[in-house]
C-alpha cells in the first residue's frame, strides 16, 4: 500500500528531483508541493499526509517552525523526513529519533531507506509526536532571531540589523523594509508575507500594528490620534512615515504605553 506525500522545499529543483526519485520506487504517491513554512502547514492540515519530506532551511518559518506550528495548533503530526544541504542539525534529529534525515544533493537509496523507515514507524505515532515534540522544544531553547535581515534594492544587496529595520509593509504581495534614522535606507524582502517575516524578528521588538503593516516598537517616535478614538504611529525613519494602527491593535497600542 502506497504511502502519500507531501515535499515542501524553497528549491524548484530539489521538489524536481525528490519527487522523481519517489516516484521512480513506485510505493509513495507525493500528493502537494510547498515552497516554504506556511505551506507547509496548509498543505499538511489540508491532505493529512503520511509522511512528509520538509526542509530544513527556509526563508521565514523553517523547517523545525513548521513542526511547532502544527504542535501548536493541535494539527496531527505525521511522519517526518528532514532535508537539507547542510549536516548541523543531523545529531539533535536523531536524538529524538526522527524518520530520518537526507543531504542533498539526494541519492535514490538513501530516499529509499527513509521510506522504508516510515513504514517500519507507522505503529508508533503517539511516540513519534512526543519525539518530535521534544526537538522542537530543544531547538526552541537554543535558537534565537536571525541577527541580520537582508533588503534588497536596485543592483545591491543589503544585510541590516533587525534593531535598525523602522517598519515593513506589503503591498501586492511585495514586503517592503524601510530603516531608521536620516541615512535610512529602504529595499525588499525575500519574505513571501508579513507573518513569515515576523517569524524572523525578534517577537519582543516587532509588532503587526495593522494587517499590511509591521513596526519596531522602538522606532515608533510619536503616537498621533487619529479618527474615531484611532491612531497612526509616526516612525523615525527620515520621513518620518505615519503608520496606521488597526481597530483590532488598538487595545494592544494602548497596552504598550499606557494610553
Amino acid at each position: 500500500m502506497s504511502l502519500s506525500a507531501v515535499i515542501v522545499d524553497d528549491e524548484q529543483l530539489a521538489r524536481d528531483e525528490l519527487a522523481y526519485l519517489l516516484k521512480s520506487g513506485g510505493d509513495v504517491e507525493v500528493v502537494a508541493q510547498g515552497k516554504n513554512g506556511l505551506e507547509a502547514v496548509n498543505l499538511i492540515k489540508e491532505h493529512n499526509p503520511d509522511l512528509v519530506f520538509l526542509d530544513v532551511q527556509m526563508p521565514g518559518l523553517d523547517g523545525f517552525g513548521v513542526i511547532k506550528k502544527l504542535l501548536d495548533k493541535k494539527l496531527p503530526i505525521p511522519k517526518i523526513v528532514f532535508a537539507t544541504a547542510f549536516d548541523q542539525y543531523a545529531v539533535k534529529a536523531f536524538e529524538v529519533n526522527a524518520v530520518d534525515y537526507l543531504l542533498k544533493p539526494f541519492d535514490k537509496k538513501r530516499v529509499a531507506q527513509s521510506v522504508q523507515k516510515a513504514r517500519a514507524q507507522q505503529n508508533g505515532v503517539g511516540s513519534r509526536a512526543e519525539k518530535i515534540d521534544a526537538l522542537v522544544k530543544m531547538l526552541s531553547s537554543q535558537k534565537q532571531p536571525a541577527a541580520k535581515v537582508l533588503l534588497k534594492t536596485v543592483g545591491r544587496l543589503f544585510l541590516v540589523d533587525q534593531k535598525d529595520i523602522c517598519y515593513a509593509w506589503i503591498e501586492e504581495g511585495v514586503i517592503s523594509v524601510v530603516t531608521g534614522g536620516a541615512a535610512g535606507i529602504e529595499g525588499q524582502s525575500n519574505c513571501r508575507t508579513l507573518e513569515e517575516l515576523l517569524e524572523s524578528l525578534d517577537e519582543n521588538l516587532f509588532w503587526r500594528a495593522h494587517r499590511s503593516y509591521l513596526v519596531n516598537i522602538n522606532r515608533i517616535r510619536e503616537v498621533v490620534p487619529w479618527f474615531k478614538s484611532s491612531y497612526q504611529l509616526r516612525m523615525d525613519d527620515k520621513k518620518q512615515s505615519e503608520i496606521p494602527v488597526s481597530r483590532a491593535q488598538t487595545k494592544r497600542l494602548r497596552e504598550l504605553f499606557g494610553l
